[in-house]
């Protein structure tokens, strides 16, 4: 039986996580005294005692944990869903689909670096694109993006759901307008871009879902394509998938719901447009590929289990 710990198993990702795997008969969870929560010798103590602990915490309390790490420890394995290990060579980069690359890293890593939720779907579109040539390391990207409020954290969450809220929040509110959104350095070194994207989220009145936009001019392009021959070359990288499905071209006629992912873990991909102007989607949960789902999906494959296993997929 693996023994897991979650250490910040009150927040929004380390609850999921947790109610997921409460009912797994091959896991035992190891769960921290709630008078100990803060308690660093407490924390060590289970890390280093875990197969598998999952840090689901700020920045900077996600690198003090992993230091915790004893040295002669050869066993326990770590799923940080912070920020801080996404860009750091030493850890691998949790999205199997992207490549074999990829997979073979969180498959026989010890250190796991969980996606953002944003990047997940930036990259799950740009990293081909860039893979397979269709746009080169300068290309000027633009990415526009839709995302429920339960990604803004447990203030976020409380401040939508109050009742007596800002009339402000019953409308889509555009942020990161200083263009240092904390997942673009991530966004950068997993696509193989050279310069950052404009990146302009969005956050709006509902609690789980996202979209992610790349609009595409084919006269930009590094080699002639069509809007079918994009599309072509997105189901080639991803054929197979269970996780990562690219849609026929006019799956959706009109428009694209940002919540229709809510509570899954997998993600679709969609090319729109004509051959002159291209607008590739990427649609999941925020909470569910985009957090939690991938997480578990990265345990599991460090566990040599089935890697749907606790998840919820789609057709």
């Amino acid at each position: 039986m693996t023994k897991v710990f979650i250490d910040g198993q009150s927040g929004t990702t380390g609850l999921r996580i947790r109610e997921r795997l409460s009912e797994r008969e091959d896991i035992k969870l190891l769960v921290i005294d709630e008078d100990k929560r803060k308690d660093n010798g407490e924390i060590k103590r289970l890390i280093n005692e875990s197969d598998i602990t999952f840090l689901c915490l700020p920045d900077s309390a996600a690198i003090e944990a992993a230091a915790m790490l004893d040295s002669s420890n050869k066993k326990t394995k770590i799923i940080d869903a912070s920020t801080a290990h996404r860009t750091n060579p030493l850890w691998a980069y949790g999205f199997p689909e992207l490549s074999e690359d990829f997979r073979n890293k969180i498959v026989n890593g010890r250190l796991i670096a969980n996606p953002g939720c944003y990047a997940s779907g930036f990259n799950s579109i740009v990293f081909p694109l860039i893979r397979h040539g269709v746009i080169g390391e300068s290309h000027p990207v633009t990415c526009f993006a839709v995302s429920g409020y339960s990604g803004a954290g447990k203030s976020g969450i409380e401040q939508y759901e109050q009742a007596d809220r800002d009339a402000e929040l019953d409308s889509p509110r555009q942020y990161a307008l200083s263009q240092n959104h904390k997942h673009l350095k991530e966004m950068v070194a997993v696509s193989g871009l050279k310069y950052p994207p404009i990146f302009s989220p969005m956050i709006c009145d509902y609690k789980c879902g996202m979209v992610v936009s790349i609009p595409l001019f084919c006269n930009m392009l590094n080699k002639k394509c069509s809007m079918r021959d994009v599309r072509e070359i997105l189901s080639e990288h991803y054929a197979g998938s269970d996780f990562v499905k690219v849609r026929p071209l006019g799956y959706t006629e009109n428009m694209i719901g940002s919540n229709n992912f809510a509570g899954r873990d997998d993600m679709e991909i969609e090319v729109n447009g004509n051959d002159e102007r291209i607008v590739i989607t990427s649609r999941f949960d925020n909470l569910g590929k985009g957090a939690s789902g991938a997480a578990i999906q990265c345990m599991n494959l460090l566990m040599g289990a089935d890697e749907k296993k606790s998840l919820v997929l789609g057709n």
